[in-house]
């Protein structure tokens, strides 16, 4: 498959006259910017045609010598039921139309027929076979549950199998012109998931990544869109958008919850018509990019309130995977602290140091708010104050509990949240404190030192306690 060519599968023109298959590829290639087209004057080698290529759709025209239209569209749905077939006739009648979806064919339009509504009818017909296959590749992808292009999320350090599922996922959708939507919280890696859906499109553009998070509207338009010289005060020349700086590549549009609803109608309105305008230009141009987003933001929430568009919503979340925070994927702290140690290490121009046994243990007690981006952020702290072969626990020790002086209430719960209020029978003292003990033992993984850091006590206070259970200290 030649990626600089859309769509990925080709289209086959049948026609009989040379000047309307010309019009016809030169309108597809202007207004639609499809280029994947192969053209055919001869009726009676189409079948040939589709045995050679890989055809996804074929463009027919009823009236031709030899063959004629309507005894092709029944011979390609027996022969080839995964070809989708648009009749273009020269006369406009219902019966013949009727006939002609009868035996399969996807759409009937006739040859005076407004250009746009023709294109619109192909872009629906592509978008149809490209789902199709995207379903048949998402199901074969979660039934084997293999990725087969590992390399492409080779940026991405990870051994948990939902991580994985999300690889095999953004495979099967890579090709799909599509919009993907991201979501996961703040420095779970999006846009790593983002550059690996790009990496694998096979698209021969760049891609270019905006934050859209705090544009106003005019900003917004202007960096999307681009705009004319003269366009408004201070435009002293014509300046390209982020769209086309994106051509036959991604365009990635992070934090895409904090959009205005003025520039989600813009947003929506690209999505839908494929076509754009240079601020001060009246004349339209293709998305030629595949556009993916990212949010933090719970987008279903969002517009339940109304603070975003349902249609936009919806069109949005045609492809969608949810990172899951490094708090649900803790089998992942060992493979990303020695990633993160040697990262730091070579970039520092230090040896890389040896962690302590205890470190992941404590790393294992913490929540992390900040996900992995936190966690390099700790890394690169510890190794560039480290001085000797065993890196110090110290800066982590110091940020974990200051924040952490206390195992985690749960999510719901503010600051004057008091725990034993659905209580019917409240815990003598001596009960909470065993059960607290009991707690901070099993999150710190039978280490002492960092039980007794989770509970706010001292190492002897808490061996004390221990021994008055009657639990020997390690």
């Amino acid at each position: 498959m030649n990626p600089s060519l859309y769509p990925h599968f080709g289209v086959l023109l049948v026609d009989d006259e040379p000047a309307w298959l010309r019009s016809l590829r030169l309108t597809l290639e202007r207004s639609a910017g499809i280029t994947n087209i192969i053209t055919c004057q001869d009726s009676r080698t189409v079948m040939g045609l589709l045995e050679q290529h890989e055809i996804g759709l074929v463009l027919l025209d009823l009236t031709m010598p030899h063959l004629s239209g309507e005894q092709l569209i029944g011979v390609i749905a027996e022969r080839h039921p995964e070809i989708e077939v648009i009749v273009i006739s020269g006369m406009n009648q219902i019966e013949s139309a009727v006939t002609c979806i009868k035996q399969g064919a996807f759409d009937y339009f006739v040859k005076t027929v407004e250009e746009n509504r023709l294109v619109s009818g192909v872009l629906r017909a592509i978008r149809v076979l490209e789902l199709e296959r995207q379903n048949r590749e998402i199901s074969n992808r979660m039934l084997s549950g293999k990725v087969t292009y590992p390399e492409a999320f080779a940026g991405i350090v990870t051994t948990d199998r939902t991580m994985h599922a999300i690889f095999s996922y953004i495979e099967a959708v890579a090709l799909s012109t599509e919009p993907l939507l991201i979501m996961g919280e703040s420095g779970v890696g999006k846009e790593l998931i983002a550059k690996a859906a790009h990496n694998m499109s096979g698209c021969s553009g760049p891609l270019v990544s905006v934050n859209v998070a705090g544009l106003d509207d005019a900003v917004f338009a202007d960096t999307l869109f681009g705009h004319m010289r003269g366009a408004f005060t201070g435009a002293d020349q014509t300046r390209h958008g982020m769209i086309e700086e994106a051509a036959n590549g991604t365009l990635f549009l992070d934090e895409i919850g904090d959009l205005s609803i003025a520039s989600q109608v813009k947003l929506l309105r690209l999505l839908q018509e494929g076509e754009y305008f240079q601020l001060g230009s009246d004349r339209p141009k293709r998305l030629k990019a595949r556009i993916v987003v990212a949010t933090h933001q719970n987008l279903s929430l969002k517009q339940e309130d109304g603070s975003f568009r349902r249609d936009l919503y919806y069109r949005l979340c045609t492809h969608m995977v949810h990172v899951p925070p490094l708090r649900e994927r803790k089998c992942d702290l060992a493979p990303l602290l020695e990633h993160f140690l040697e990262e730091a290490a070579r970039a520092l121009g230090k040896k890389k140091p040896t962690p302590p046994r205890e470190l992941l243990q404590l790393l294992a007690t913490y929540s992390f708010p900040g996900n992995i981006r936190e966690l390099k952020a700790l890394v690169y702290n510890a190794v560039s104050v480290h001085h000797g072969r065993v890196l110090s626990m110290d800066t982590f020790l110091r940020t974990i509990f200051r924040q952490e002086t206390r195992p985690n209430l749960p999510a719901d719960s503010g600051p004057e949240k008091n725990l034993f209020t659905a209580l019917e029978r409240l815990p003598t003292f001596r009960e909470a404190a065993e059960l607290l003990v009991e707690e901070a033992i099993s999150r710190a993984n039978g280490n002492q030192t960092i039980a007794a850091r989770l509970l706010g006590i001292s190492q002897p206070a808490l061996s004390k306690r221990l021994k008055l259970r009657g639990v020997v200290p390690d």
